[in-house]
């Protein structure tokens, strides 16, 4: 985009209004802030009425303000306390709150571009504030939502550290397009892209988490922004939802050091059921008595427990703040040790976050606030790969290792068998695979009080991301035969991402009936992506890392292949407007303007309006004189958001380079248009008895048109692939409801409990034919796919054969037909129906806290009902198939049912399991020591259970997994194929300041 320009004719009226200073009649207002019992409140929040002018408490309570002459109240807030609206008289005041019991109505929570106080809003949002977010190890932002507020799921689809995660918004609406929600780090949005390489051949085929870089200590609080009147303020990324994340900053007073730590142990939760020897000598006495003694070899081995381990966790923390009204800093660092519990992966974060906000001039109407973070990542993997074929990946190794063969002969050499049985300890030692990302984002952004109720603010933002992953395979270790055939490659990623913002906030209380903010603004985002691998074989071992010394390669063998994404730009223009009257009536109209490099010719631009109201009705006489409702709010909203993640240069005609060739992959579509989601949202916010019990009930209604799609040319076409919008609509809807109730409240005692769930329907209707995913791998499952996108069925539907037991005749399996008869003559691949959906239809989420004086125990647990999961791992790991030379799962030993041993696995409802699950996510119990002496300040101790436990039918390692089978780019759901396990954690913390 050639609009650069149009960015830089901004910065010249930007440089005129900063330069510009307005005279003004002002005086020093001082006071002091205190709570009922005349303590003083540390960070309160003193605003003049209808301005922008405004600061907070130091830790005496104390505060100095610069005011106008004409200035007539003051509005003093702090968290827990009703907001007070006081006459400004004289010029030293103290000012006393009381606790509010309108579950912080008056809070300040972050929209998008702006603020706005809770009892102003009229699209469905939730705050969870860092006091609310989930404990344990926590190495990204989705992981502290998980549970916490209804319409949102959160999967950790592995439990390597600093893994991957499925995170949904009101579930899934787009076919071949993210379904990711964006998230937005202190008003910068983030491109979703992970840093790491890919690895090549057998090394772990995980992502990783791209929010991974941040440390969840340096994290204020994240507002979910769920329906179109939300986010229609990010137009084109704001179709799947918005999570904006909001950082720690300074605070004014002397500086305060605050220091956290914690250590604990990671183990298995539940080992997978297999036979032991025993047992496993019990079935091929039952099964194959022939082989009985030739593959019984005198050992008792528990393979499963040898590639596990108790692993060490270490996390350290601390930041200073402190500041004047004049400027506030505050610098963190971080430092986190994960072992994971299969040997040989880990996890080590550094970070560091340095944040200020700084007033200029005598009117301080000039300010500038910054932030840095930077983080390094270094990561070791285990071979987890859900790609590999016969010979598996190290978790089928072990599950299906011979519990009678040791692993390690007398000599203490590990044990050979073959290279497609491979000992699964040899499989860690002939992998090595590290890894190394760094992220730096820069956030700068210098603002103007043009008067008290117009600020101009530019927003310019830098993000850079690198990663460099280097992966060596021993193949000598699995063959002695290829001991000169080993391998090793070199992988290289970078991102840089640019923002510039320019925005014009209104924020005026007009008289006593209406108020009126509103936010006009111009962004300018530029991304851009590359990456490089070099891979080699041929190599001998000579005691060194073979990705150091490349060129050792035979050059025959050698590969090299570089790529740099086409131009990924995206302009816009977004307006803003909010009307209170009464604090009754309330209105807030959005409308946004994307026009985007990745879009055709003749759609590049696209426009995105919504409108919200709502009806503050515990405002309303006739009901306050009841006396029934504390709160009381009717919301109800209609917008339009966009989808534009698909890969840049999609639209274009696009070559591939190949060795020494070039070919065409992409036919260009000038038509192509934005992915476009309808959302219909209704609410009601309500409190009752002294706001005791408060909670909201949503309604929404979800329609996704102009699915965005890459879809083969048909013949007689040139082969090639070519990017559509495909007919037909996606819909969304469902209920959610949250309520917390506050049981208990006395001196001593408090107790709360808080629960949310959410009721989904999806479904597709209006496509020509069906879109194939949902890759089923390991042995017999070559290019098999279970899940389809068809009409009149939920996203992702399970397309399976329908098992129909055991044929106690033959021993095979039976499979219902077309026709409706059962036999085990119909053939599973052609017999298939659809079965059941991968999407939860209901999650759930509890949270209790409960204090007693010093003491306190908060309990988190999330559940996801309605759904099914393919057990992918049972169905080509565990059979009866694997007798005698391997092992099998402890529900295949069914001497009832007489199967065969050469019954031969196939896509089915046989290996189709209900998901449904509620999990002891995290439990913490802690203690309040209070001040030691005159040097320690706020000491608390906590011990904190991290996936304790689970209640679920599923026999896989955890119904909360997402193995990716994506075909063709359609995303899966659903699957587990030999994923990395989760782990149970506890943790002893210990947090203090000084």
């Amino acid at each position: 985009m050639k609009n650069k320009l149009l960015a830089q004719c901004f910065m010249i009226p930007t440089l005129m209004l900063v330069t510009f200073i307005a005279a003004a009649q002002t005086r020093i207002l001082k006071g002091k802030v205190v709570d009922e019992t005349q303590s003083p409140l540390t960070g309160a929040t003193i605003k003049v009425k209808g301005t922008n002018t405004a600061t907070t408490t130091d830790p005496e309570g104390s505060f100095l303000l610069n005011i106008s002459n004409d200035a007539k109240f003051l509005e003093v807030s702090y968290i827990g306390y009703a907001l007070k609206e006081v006459p400004i008289a004289g010029n030293d005041m103290t000012i006393a709150l009381e606790p509010s019991t309108d579950q912080g109505l008056e809070e300040v929570v972050v929209i998008g571009y702006g603020t706005a106080r809770k009892k102003d809003l009229t699209g469905s949002m939730v705050t969870i504030g860092a006091k609310n977010f989930n404990k344990g190890i926590m190495t990204s932002p989705d992981q502290l939502i998980q549970g916490k507020t209804p319409g949102v799921m959160v999967i950790n689809n592995t439990g390597q550290p600093g893994g991957s995660t499925t995170v949904r918004i009101r579930g899934n609406s787009s076919i071949r397009a993210s379904n990711n929600p964006l998230f937005v780090l202190d008003g910068v949005p983030m491109s979703g892209n992970s840093p790491l390489p890919e690895g090549r051949g057998g090394f772990s085929s995980d992502r990783g988490n791209p929010l991974t870089y941040l440390n969840p200590g340096d994290i204020a609080s994240m507002d979910i922004l769920k329906d179109a009147s939300a986010t229609a303020i990010y137009g084109s990324r704001g179709a799947n939802g918005v999570v904006i994340i909001t950082t720690k900053k300074g605070k004014v007073g002397s500086p305060e050091v605050s220091v956290g730590a914690s250590g604990g142990v990671s183990s298995m939760r539940e080992y997978p059921d297999v036979l032991n020897a025993a047992r496993f000598r019990e079935a091929l006495k039952y099964y194959t008595p022939s082989d009985a003694t030739n593959a019984d070899f005198g050992g008792n081995e528990d393979a499963f427990k040898a590639i596990t381990q108790k692993a060490i966790t270490q996390n350290y923390y601390a930041d200073v703040a402190g500041g004047t009204e004049h400027g506030k800093y505050r610098l963190s660092g971080g430092y986190l040790n994960q072992n994971g519990i299969i040997r040989g992966s880990q996890l080590k974060k550094y970070t560091a976050n340095f944040t200020g906000n700084f007033r200029f001039l005598e009117n301080k109407r000039l300010g500038l606030d910054f932030a840095v973070f930077l983080t390094q990542m270094d990561n070791k993997y285990a071979p987890i790969n859900a790609m590999v074929g016969s010979e598996g990946n190290v978790i089928s190794q072990a599950l299906q290792w011979n519990p009678t063969r040791p692993l390690r002969d007398e000599q203490g050499n590990l044990t050979f068998v073959s290279t497609t049985t491979r000992n699964p300890l040899t499989s860690i030692e002939a992998f090595k695979d590290i890894a190394t990302t760094n992220t730096m984002v820069v956030n700068l952004a210098p603002y103007y009080k043009i008067t008290d109720d117009l600020e101009y603010r530019f927003i310019y933002s830098a993000m850079r991301q690198t990663g460099n992953r280097q992966g060596m395979y021993r193949a000598g270790l699995i063959d002695p035969s290829t001991n000169k055939d080993e391998q090793a490659f070199i992988s290289n990623n970078g991102e840089t991402n640019l923002q510039m913002t320019h925005m014009l906030s209104y924020n005026k209380q007009i008289n006593e009936d209406w108020s009126v903010n509103a936010v006009a603004g111009y962004e300018y985002l530029d991304y851009k992506f590359n990456n490089n691998i070099m891979f080699g074989r041929g190599f001998s071992y000579m005691g060194l890392d073979y990705f150091d010394y490349m060129q050792y390669s035979t050059a025959a063998l050698r590969e090299v292949a570089s790529y740099r994404s086409p131009t990924n730009q995206l302009q816009s223009l977004f307006l803003r407007g909010g009307f209170n009257y009464l604090n009754r009536y309330l209105l807030t109209a959005t409308v946004r303007r994307d026009g985007s490099t990745k879009f055709g010719s003749n759609n590049k631009y696209a426009v995105f309006p919504s409108l919200a109201v709502a009806w503050n009705v515990a405002e309303e006489q006739f009901l306050k004189s009841s006396g029934i409702f504390d709160q009381l709010k009717v919301r109800l909203g209609w917008g339009k958001t966009g989808n534009q993640e698909f890969p840049s240069g999609a639209s274009q005609d696009r070559l591939v380079f190949g060795n020494q060739s070039i070919s065409q992959a992409n036919y260009g579509n000038p038509d192509l248009k934005w992915e476009t989601s309808t959302t219909i949202n209704a609410g009601i916010d309500f409190g009752i008895l002294g706001n005791r019990l408060y909670g909201s009930i949503d309604y929404f209604n979800k329609k996704t048109t102009d699915a965005l799609f890459e879809q083969t040319l048909a013949q007689p076409a040139p082969a090639g692939r070519i990017w559509v919008n495909l007919g037909g609509e996606i819909v969304n809807k469902g209920v959610e409801v949250a309520l917390t109730g506050t049981i208990v409240k006395n001196d001593n005692w408090n107790w709360d409990l808080t629960g949310n769930a959410t009721f989904l329907k999806n479904s597709v209707s209006g496509l020509i034919g069906y879109y194939q995913t949902g890759a089923l791998r390991g042995q017999g499952f070559s290019g098999v796919l279970g899940q389809r996108m068809v009409n009149d069925q939920p996203l992702n539907v399970w397309y399976l054969a329908d098992y129909q037991g055991i044929d106690p005749q033959t021993g095979m399996s039976m499979y219902r037909g077309l026709d409706g008869s059962i036999s085990s003559k119909n053939d599973p691949a052609m017999n298939k129906f659809y079965m059941n959906s991968p999407n939860p239809t209901t999650l759930l989420g509890i949270s209790t806290n409960i204090s007693y004086k010093q003491f306190s125990l908060a309990a988190n647990m999330n559940g996801a009902f309605g759904h099914y999961l393919f057990n992918n791992t049972a169905a080509t790991t565990l059979g009866l198939s694997n007798l005698s030379s391997r092992n099998i799962g402890s529900a295949f030993f069914d001497t009832s049912v007489q199967e065969s041993t050469s019954n031969s696995a196939s896509a089915s409802t046989r290996y189709l399991e209900k998901g449904d699950y509620l999990k002891m996510a995290n439990l913490t119990l802690s203690y309040k020591v209070g001040n030691v002496g005159k040097t320690l300040k706020d000491l608390s101790v906590s011990l904190t259970g991290q996936n304790l436990f689970i209640i679920t039918k599923y026999t896989g390692f955890d119904p909360e997994v997402n193995t990716d089978g994506a075909t063709n780019g359609i995303p899966s759901l659903g699957i587990e194929y030999l994923p990395y396990p989760p782990a149970r954690n506890i943790l002893l913390g210990v947090n203090f300041s000084l």
